[in-house]
């Protein structure tokens, strides 16, 4: 189904991975794991077929499937059912249907035959590929992927990106692709969501390539990995389930390093008793034949893995700020006829943390951004406070300028900070030398999050409006966020499914979205972060 032969992948001048061998077939459920920056949605675009490798080849047998981290697909104008159902050529053909329905009833007699004869072949077509059935299979993977009839009825353009995502996970879960190539595809699913998806990916008698951070969903489906070390340019293949791969690769190291360490030791005793020796001409020889073992030593011998390097972060010292910075008073938005929340109001004191819920649709990112200034209200008012500087962390990272370079969108971030300082900051967050220089648009999700926050460290904001800021992140850059979550002492709203980073906020209150109701923190709402 899909086979990968001496792969060789190249960023400017640096060789992300290269001899990359392996075949993905049918029943094969591989997690794509490494740190984040290692290469995993770039190796993913390739395989999927939208970049093309530097070296190698790449065989692709039947359809694949791909969800990308930013999924921009599809016509903005199709609606969001259309846009599902075309996964198997049904879209059209339902809305071909409707028309043609209309057409019937029309009192001009020559119409209603055209438009009759119209349908008859639009039906015919339409069974022959499922009709009804495969009409209620993707209505079901729907729902399951809590995208509701609302939701389904609307144009693309009017969706947020949370749920464009999850349109397209829709439409590939539907398609019946050979092979599925997913990138972190739990974002911006509730709880109930996320144990469907792990039980349908478990029946999914396809291949498939999984990129995640949800250790439940790896551990439940996996049972082949892939591991991306950034340090040795390889892919290490383990042929085996979750659980045993990190045991495998825990024994790995180990044996590395032992490994590493004795070979190290024998040809430091060489090289020692070289150096004596090659001060007597009558022992150059010996001298050097002993040179020659102690490199022969350490030929050949595996890479010891190099601990990850971990962004550091810690929010801004937040500005001297008024004890209000921010108010809203009788905010509402609607597209079209669909109305998102109507009347809310919110006032964010000085230092108040605040976490906003509601299930997906709620309007919880609509309300970030309209605080934010990226979006209008439709009615309402929004009251700046005195000193107020705002800190927006978007969770499709709508605030990069993907044309422009790092170090640029850097510079843009504040006006107190010159190209060495930005660099400085960059350094903290795994940017290093080159990576400067590169366009925003082809960094990959891991790396556009770390980018984003290190443009929030420099911004001096007294209130940070972060939406979903723990996707795309590894582990241990996670807790890095919770940590500084916990520190920071400006104000902070906080959208999230994440509980960690709900708990390390430490919320006095909770805003309950489309209601706009307010009320105190109390843990009884922990249990609504994930359903949320």
């Amino acid at each position: 189904m899909l086979a990968v032969h001496d792969l060789e992948i190249r960023i400017g001048a640096r060789v992300l991975m290269e001899g990359v061998n392996f075949r993905v077939s049918p029943g094969d459920k591989v997690g794509l794991v490494g740190r984040n920056g290692a290469g995993k949605t770039t190796l993913t675009k390739t395989l999927a077929g939208e970049t093309l490798p530097t070296g190698g080849k790449i065989e692709r047998h039947g359809e694949i499937g791909y969800l990308p981290q930013d999924p921009r697909s599809g016509d903005p104008e199709e609606l969001a059912r259309t846009r599902i159902l075309n996964a198997r050529g049904l879209g059209s053909l339902v809305l071909g249907m409707t028309e043609a329905t209309v057409g019937m009833a029309s009192t001009d007699e020559k119409v209603a035959a055209k438009a009759m004869k119209q349908y008859g072949d639009l039906n015919d077509r339409f069974l022959a590929l499922g009709g009804y059935a495969a009409e209620a299979e993707a209505a079901s993977i729907a729902s399951n992927l809590s995208l509701p009839d609302r939701i389904l009825d609307q144009p693309l353009k009017t969706l947020s990106g949370g749920q464009r995502r999850r349109i397209e996970l829709a439409r590939i879960l539907f398609s019946g692709a050979e092979t599925m190539i997913l990138d972190e595809p739990t974002n911006h699913l509730d709880a109930d969501s996320v144990v469907w998806l792990r039980e349908f990916l478990k029946g999914y008698s396809g291949g498939v390539i999984v990129i995640s951070h949800d250790v439940e969903l790896v551990g439940d489906t996996v049972n082949r990995v892939f591991y991306l070390d950034a340090n040795r340019s390889v892919i290490d293949v383990y042929n085996m389930g979750w659980k045993h791969y990190l045991r495998q690769r825990e024994a790995d190291a180990e044996r590395r390093k032992k490994e590493r360490a004795n070979a190290e030791k024998k040809a430091g005793v060489l090289q020692l008793q070289a150096a004596k020796f090659g001060a007597k001409a009558s022992k150059a020889a010996a001298a050097h034949q002993m040179v020659r073992r102690a490199e022969k030593l350490l030929e050949g011998l595996e890479d010891v893995q190099v601990q990850d390097r971990v962004a550091k972060l810690r929010f801004p010292d937040p500005a001297p700020v008024g004890k209000t910075p921010i108010m809203a008073n009788n905010l509402s938005k609607s597209y079209g006829s669909l109305e998102i929340f109507t009347s809310v109001d919110l006032a964010i004191d000085r230092g108040s943390k605040v976490v906003v819920l509601g299930l997906n649709g709620a309007g919880k990112t609509t309300l970030l951004r309209i605080l934010a200034g990226v979006d209008q209200a439709d009615t309402g008012v929004i009251e700046a406070g005195h000193g107020l500087r705002i800190g927006y962390y978007a969770q499709e990272h709508e605030t990069l300028d993907v044309k422009r370079s790092v170090v640029q969108n850097m510079l843009s971030a504040s006006p107190n900070i010159n190209e060495t300082e930005a660099r400085r900051v960059l350094g903290s967050f795994l940017f290093t030398g080159d990576d400067g220089a590169k366009p925003a648009g082809v960094l990959s999700g891991g790396e556009k999050t770390r980018l984003a926050l290190a443009m929030l460290v420099v911004s001096s904001a007294n209130v940070l409006m972060l939406d979903e800021p723990t996707n795309n992140l590894d582990p241990a850059s996670r807790e890095e966020i919770l940590g500084a979550l916990a520190a920071y002492t400006g104000a902070v709203i906080l959208v999230s499914h994440d509980e960690g980073a709900v708990e390390a906020l430490n919320p006095e209150r909770v805003l309950i979205m489309p209601e706009g109701t307010e009320d105190l923190w109390t843990k009884d709402y922990i249990d609504l972060i994930t359903l949320a």
